[in-house]
């Protein structure tokens, strides 16, 4: 599901909502998420999963072309928790209903 997907689908579920009110609503909550972990912050949704930032520590990699050693530097990035219903929800999912949703 894209993002524009997610719009046309909050607009036909709450007709009182314009397309514009919509995006509106959906940009802000996105954003709203983007900085929270941004600061540092974590976000917890009951019954959909937790985002929070993890810590990738710097390495030493290698070029592939030339097969020199290159420092690669530490990274913050965000990581997504599923919550316990959000799970079950996926796993009661039969697979070919859930392979025919991806088209």
């Amino acid at each position: 599901m894209t993002r524009s997907d997610l719009v046309n689908k909050l607009a036909e579920r709450f007709g009182q909502l314009t397309q514009r009110d919509t995006e509106f609503a959906v940009k802000t909550i996105l954003d709203a998420m983007s900085d929270a972990l941004a600061r540092g912050h974590r976000i917890e949704i009951r019954g959909f999963g937790s985002f929070s930032i993890s810590r990738r520590p710097p390495r030493v990699g290698r070029n592939p072309r030339s097969g020199e050693q290159v420092t690669i530097p530490e990274k913050l990035v965000p990581h997504f928790k599923p919550g316990k219903a959000l799970r079950e929800a996926v796993d009661a999912q039969p697979a070919s209903s859930a392979d025919a949703s991806r088209d």
